[in-house]
């Protein structure tokens, strides 16, 4: 790979031209400016080629633009021999050079191809051109790429990189040049004083050259002891921690290598451990305070951490199977301990309570199963008993319905705990409803021959109670009550109209009483006949 380049064109130009100028007026000759410009046109066209070592290059004759027709003889040579002669319609010729008769060639537009170029070549290499009418030369300077750059980072922060130019850092550089093929070997030796920012920085030396890509070394990590300054103690455990648990300390110093043992203090004790962990078995609340830990061989590098253990302790009034009265009353306590603030939450069965006031008068419905939660920072106690509320049986009503055909239903209601059973007085199909908050319903469905007392008797192990009802034998009747209803139904009726009658009967007799009265001008009373004149006629309209 090379490159063609002409250095300060202008420059030169302008120089050769003035120089021309003044040797045509002081020496009286006859050149005129255009010789002066051609002059400087065959200085200024010097072709520079360069090209890396070890590569093939191609020298170009007037830059490729001779024409094969107008050429009869193509010469090249350089400053102390010859390379090769290439006659038209012939093969060239290449001379004995030791220097170039294994490494040159001609093309066809008759530009030189050297191979595998050295530092030997910097040279300039001139082609003669023979053409029908004129001699001309075409002169190109060859030089070897041989510049590099060597530069070294660090790969650390940026205040530390700032800090290594300004202060510690130190490159020294030494070339060595080969005597045979002129090649140079650089060494570059980075110094620098090592801090402990330093222990995972990197290193790294890149080549630069302006032929080919950059070059990097694999990075270097070097190892920086330092003493340790400072310790830091950190609970490995997650926390909260609660009583029964196990506690993990770890300590750990800034120094390179680091310390091998630390020294842990556990409740004002000091332990020496050949490890940087230190764990906690079975903590209780007694093991809360501040741990420390430090270096064995000076205790003033320390480091402490605070370590809590949360407890809940839960104390109920009333615990396992409690069983009172019914009308009692009972008062149910809850006392909490704790590392903090608790939550306390109670439910009956699988319904959640607002509270558990005070039982002033116990009902059976108070029965059952209480559970008390109370919870703190990840803790759970729950606490239980079970409320029986007992009482002799109450036959709270007894009644009879309508069944199939002849069919009589008796129902008896009866409440008590322990659940109460039943007896009856005669004999039918029986059958029980669910037993809840102590009161239950039993029935018994029977076909009377005629009108009989039926008795339904409650007892349990605190008493019994017995109630007793009539039943009637006759049909379409739904019970006793239903029987009655039309008999109790006509003799209301019946006593109604009576009093009507007799009211009407006596507004009556006032009324013709008054009527003789005013015609006779008498007393009201009257005399005995008229008395009895009216009750005759009284009689009368009672017949008809």
């Amino acid at each position: 790979m090379y490159t063609h380049v002409f250095k300060n064109v202008y420059f030169r130009f302008c120089l050769l031209f003035i120089a021309c100028y003044l040797y045509r007026m002081f020496s009286q000759t006859h050149c005129i400016y255009s010789d002066c410009f051609l002059l400087c046109i065959l200085v200024i066209g010097l072709e520079t080629l360069t090209s890396k070592y070890g590569d093939t290059i191609e020298i170009p004759c007037n830059k490729g633009q001779l024409k094969e027709t107008d050429v009869t003889l193509v010469k090249w040579k350089y400053e102390g021999g010859n390379i090769l002669v290439k006659q038209m319609d012939q093969n060239a010729t290449i001379s004995p050079d030791v220097n170039y008769k294994n490494r040159v060639s001609i093309k066809k537009d008759f530009s030189l191809v050297i191979t595998q170029v050295t530092m030997t070549d910097q040279r300039t290499f001139t082609c003669m051109v023979v053409e029908k009418d004129d001699i001309l030369e075409y002169p190109v300077q060859f030089q070897m790429i041989k510049e590099i750059c060597i530069l070294w980072y660090y790969i650390s922060l940026y205040f530390r990189f700032l800090f290594l130019l300004i202060t510690a850092i130190k490159i020294n550089t030494n070339v060595d040049v080969d005597k045979e093929t002129r090649l140079s070997t650089t060494t570059s030796t980075l110094e620098y004083t090592a801090v402990k920012e330093d222990i995972d920085a990197k290193f790294t030396c890149q080549v630069q050259h302006i032929k080919s890509a950059n070059m990097d070394s694999s990075p270097l990590v070097f190892t920086v002891n330092y003493p340790t300054e400072k310790v830091d103690l950190q609970v490995v455990s997650q926390g909260p921690f609660k009583e029964g648990d196990n506690v993990t300390l770890k300590c750990t110093a800034d120094g390179n290598p680091p310390p091998s043992s630390y020294s842990f203090y556990i409740n004002g004790e000091k332990k020496t451990v050949d490890s940087n962990i230190y764990t906690l078995t079975n903590v209780t609340r007694e093991n809360t305070g501040d741990y420390k830990c430090s270096l064995v061989d000076n205790e003033d590098i320390v480091a402490s951490v605070p370590i809590t253990v949360e407890y809940l302790d839960v104390v109920l009034s009333t615990t396992g199977k409690i069983v009172k009265k019914l009308g009692e009353s009972l008062e149910v306590t809850v006392d909490v301990k704790a590392s903090g603030a608790a939550q306390t939450s109670w439910k009956k069965g699988n319904a959640k309570l607002n509270s558990l006031s005070k039982f002033d008068k116990l009902t059976y419905s108070d029965s059952g199963m209480y559970e008390c939660v109370v919870s703190m920072a990840g803790l759970k106690k729950t606490r239980t008993f079970e409320l029986v509320v007992e009482g002799p049986p109450v036959i709270k009503n007894l009644i009879k319905e309508r069944g199939e055909g002849m069919a009589k239903v008796l129902k008896c209601v009866a409440e008590g705990s322990p659940k109460p059973t039943v007896q009856w007085s005669v004999n039918g199909t029986s059958a029980e409803s669910a037993y809840e908050h102590g009161k239950v319903t039993y029935s018994i469905t029977i076909v009377p021959n005629g009108n009989l007392t039926v008795s339904c008797t409650a007892s349990n192990v605190l008493g019994s109670d017995i109630k007793s009802i009539d039943v009637s034998a006759r049909k379409y009747q739904k019970d006793e009550y239903s029987d009655q209803t039309p008999l109790a139904v006509g003799i209301v009726v019946g006593l109604m109209l009576a009093v009507v009658a007799i009211g009407l009967a006596y507004w009556l007799y006032m009324k013709k009483s008054r009527q003789g009265s005013w015609k006779t001008g008498e007393k009201e009373d009257g005399s005995v006949e008229e008395s009895k004149k009216l009750e005759e006629s009284q009689n009368q309209k009672a017949d008809v």
